[in-house]
């Protein structure tokens, strides 16, 4: 009986630990996404877009959560002068997670 709640244990890690990667590669996903779309509104050419989304997904890792990323949007929208709301850029943010998450899924299962 012992082993078998051990297994069991060890499948429930296994599973905490599968979930907390699919999470971190989504949020990932999605900054870069975040960034790729803002890139665009900005003006921002191919080259520029996907530096753009790296420092939008490299600003998620200062502190835990999406305000960190959202602080530096706002900085940027502000310095560009574009009319983006923080209203706007979180329902974005919400629309990206399911985009993220669906896109992380279907290469997982390919």
């Amino acid at each position: 009986m012992a082993d078998v709640l051990k297994q069991r244990e060890k499948g429930e890690e296994r599973k905490y630990e599968m979930d907390q990667e699919m999470k971190f590669k989504a949020e990932v996903r999605r900054n870069k996404l975040l960034g790729r779309w803002l890139a665009g509104e900005f003006g921002m050419g191919p080259a520029e877009i996907e530096a753009y989304a790296k420092e939008v997904a490299v600003a998620d890792l200062d502190e835990p959560g999406i305000e960190d990323v959202i602080a530096k949007i706002m900085a940027d929208i502000a310095g560009k002068g574009v009319g983006i709301t923080e209203d706007q850029v979180r329902e974005k943010i919400e629309e990206l997670d399911s985009v993220a998450f669906a896109q992380i899924r279907a290469e997982q299962k390919a």
